[in-house]
């Protein structure tokens, strides 16, 4: 009956973070005057008071003075790293409980439907850097559970590129911009970057995860989430589990290539924000499974490497994913800055029935996100709207900048003689420590097992299918042409070399004066789980794919419209793309309205490309344009399925791609596919053209298609 009434209310006034923010949440519009901050209103905000028409400006003017002051004081430090970022609110439900394992209710109760709340981000950029750089992603998720705020704070790949939180300084300060000029933004493709990493062998196997695709994702709805760390799980008797989180999107793991992520950073820096914030809008709800790999405490030294080092994972092949609960986001912010921007996340907030390792990367989380957000926001960052809890939270914790509730309670401090505040018994929810054996000399140092740095970095990269192995090659020659010192660039491929040697060997070629040393054995082991194109449990779909159809006036709507309905049905979204936006009308008079237009897009903006064809002979002299032409190659470079109806097809065969598709297509009967390219001149685009594109589409890339030779 209770889920039967959450389910009533939810669905009517919002969950339990809603109706909390709603209380937040000013509506302002033509009918709520214009006012001072402390209530008065306003007649004239133009033009600041003046002694005389063209006389000085006079300091009593309170209403130019307030506007003025506030504006010089409206920016917040950003933050160091994750600066920039997108965030969502959204429902956690867990279908699949962890009973016997934790006492934590929102991964035991599958009653329960938790608010959520998620921030994306890259790493390294600054707050008005561009998405689609190379560059790590954050995934940090929060839920507003009955017991508390829990903070998930991750990344989108599994390891990081060193072991202890020591050394978080080093590493930032070496990828960040080089002080002496503030060059390059949002990248690691420069000398003290690479300086670092080529002397640094924690950092080995963190660089193929860099240099591989998952570094430039599609969009934050294609890309998976990971804790990073080894967290605990606790019983009711204390006992522990170890436990590794993560996220797997419904809709599959899939990246840019790098040309399109290159040109994106231009074209539309936004691009994953916007992304993101369209699905919602539009009712495309993304979602992700989470998802555990569990160790019996007993178990833990039964690896070759050790379950505290954050530089490794847990193998799926060893230890499968659990998959238990839903993460649906559903609801975009209200205001960017007061949701996104001063949202505090923090890897110390966990729950009952949770608790900490000793991994000393996250040991050194535990303290900077903390102190990071007193520095960005204040000591009482907790009562901000978005990171309050929904359950009562209340604490001794008095004044400081920006209190935000008045306390009855005279006497904060414990224990007082009213027992005001009084403490919950680990048996009641209180929350309770692993009662963890301590033991050994204190020293500056890690256990044995941190000191093997290469073996999973071979792993990554056996793992990866031919296209993923080309693209890591790719990459590492563009960031090492970009380190202007030799030494920087031998130190690289010597640590290349402990990976792989052709893969040294390959990308030394493209830099002069660097002896790649002897091979290093590769032990040859693959994983079944890693490659995003081969890899086990990997999803296509077509679902949530932006196809971008182009329409010239008299197009035939006949040809449009069946696919308009096939391709909504399939959850794709329907991008217009014509000469100006609005209405662009068919040879029959009807019409589909333009949301993008030949200037104001490029291919890289849609998942998939069609060229609609004409009512009339004359319709093939429209097509005779150079953005159409250059949509179409640069499509055709970037690995995407394209397709063609009507005398389009000719246009496509003949101008746009000459010599990669047959030329006798345009006088077929029945539809032709060729690299991945779907040409139909002369039938209807029934069931048959839909199907086969809506397939093609879900395969994300045509990755067997020769493009060297095409420029675009």
């Amino acid at each position: 009956m209770a889920q039967v009434v959450d389910k009533l209310v939810n669905s009517t006034v919002g969950d339990a973070k809603k109706r909390q923010m709603d209380g937040f949440t000013i509506d302002q519009n033509e009918k709520t005057p214009l006012t001072s901050y402390f209530g008065t209103k306003i007649a004239e905000t133009d033009i600041a008071l003046r002694a005389g028409a063209r006389g000085p400006t006079v300091l009593e003017d309170f209403h130019n003075r307030e506007k003025i002051s506030h504006f010089d004081h409206e920016r917040i430090p950003e933050r160091v790293v994750h600066a920039r970022g997108a965030g969502a609110f959204g429902e956690f439900k867990l279908h699949t409980p962890l009973t016997g394992l934790t006492t934590a209710k929102i991964l035991t109760d599958t009653s329960k439907t938790t608010p959520a709340y998620v921030r994306f981000s890259t790493v390294g950029g600054s707050r008005g850097s561009a998405d689609s750089v190379r560059d790590p992603r954050g995934f940090a998720a929060r839920f507003y559970t009955d017991e508390g705020n829990w903070d998930l704070v991750g990344n989108n790949v599994p390891v990081f590129f060193i072991q202890d939180a020591i050394k978080f300084p080093d590493l930032i300060h070496a990828v960040k911009p080089e002080p002496h000029n503030e060059i390059p933004q949002a990248q690691t493709a420069h000398d003290n970057a690479w300086d670092f990493m080529g002397l640094h062998p924690q950092s080995t196997h963190m660089q193929q995860w860099a240099m591989s695709d998952r570094f430039i994702p599609r969009s934050f709805r294609h890309m998976q989430g990971f804790g990073v760390h080894t967290f605990r799980l606790l019983d009711a008797e204390g006992k522990s589990t170890f436990v590794k989180y993560h996220w797997t999107p419904h809709l599959g793991t899939h990246s840019l290539v790098w040309d399109e992520a290159l040109k994106l950073a231009g074209q539309d820096p936004d691009f994953h924000r916007r992304d993101l914030w369209d699905a919602i809008e539009a009712g495309a709800y993304p979602k992700w499974e989470l998802g555990v790999q569990l160790v019996k405490e007993e178990d833990e030294h039964n690896f070759d490497f050790d379950l505290l080092d954050s530089t490794k994972i847990i193998p799926e092949d060893l230890v499968p994913v659990k998959n238990i609960g839903t993460l649906t986001l559903n609801r975009n912010p209200v205001d960017y800055f007061a949701e996104v921007e001063q949202v505090a996340f923090c890897t110390q907030h966990i729950v009952p029935g949770m608790d900490f390792t000793n991994d000393p990367l996250l040991a050194g989380r535990n303290f900077s996100y903390q102190d990071t957000q007193i520095s960005r926001l204040g000591v009482n960052f907790g009562d901000i709207p978005v990171n309050r809890p929904v359950c009562p939270f209340m604490t001794n914790q008095r004044d400081g900048q920006n209190t935000m509730f008045s306390k009855s309670n005279r006497q904060a401090y414990h224990p007082n003689r009213f027992d005001i505040l009084p403490t919950t018994e680990p048996a009641k929810g209180g929350f309770r420590s692993y009662p963890e054996v301590v033991a050994g000399i204190k020293e500056r140092m890690h256990g044995p097992k941190f000191n093997e740095f290469t073996s999973q970095a071979q792993l990554f990269y056996n793992s990866m299918s031919e296209p993923e192995k080309k693209n890591i090659i790719s990459a590492y020659q563009f960031e090492l042409s970009k380190c202007y010192e030799t030494i920087v660039q031998q130190n690289a491929i010597n640590r290349i070399n402990l990976v792989d040697h052709d893969l040294a060997l390959a990308v030394a070629e493209s830099l002069k004066d660097i002896k790649v040393p002897d091979a290093v054995p590769n032990h040859g082991k693959r994983s079944e789980f890693l490659s995003q194109i081969t890899g086990k449990n990997q999803t296509f779909t077509a679902e949530g794919r932006k196809v971008g159809i182009y329409l010239l006036p008299g197009y035939s709507y006949a040809q449009v419209e069946p696919l308009k309905l096939a391709f909504s049905a399939a959850g794709m979204m329907v991008k217009f793309v014509g000469p100006g936006t609005g209405k662009v009308e068919a040879g029959n008079g009807q019409t589909q309205i333009a949301e993008f237009t030949f200037e104001n897009s490029r291919s890289t903006h849609f998942d998939a490309l069609i060229f609609i064809g004409g009512d009339s002979d004359d319709y093939t002299k429209k097509l005779k344009n150079g953005r159409l032409i250059h949509a179409a190659r640069e499509a055709y470079m970037h690995l995407k399925a394209i397709a063609a109806t009507g005398n389009a097809v000719g246009w496509l065969t003949d101008l746009a791609l000459p010599g990669d598709l047959p030329a006798d297509a345009k006088t077929k009967s029945e539809i032709t596919q060729a690299n991945g390219v779907l040409l139909a001149p002369s039938v209807g685009v029934g069931a048959e053209f839909s199907e086969k594109f809506i397939d093609a589409v879900a395969k994300h890339r045509v990755w067997d298609r020769e493009v060297d030779h095409i420029a675009a």
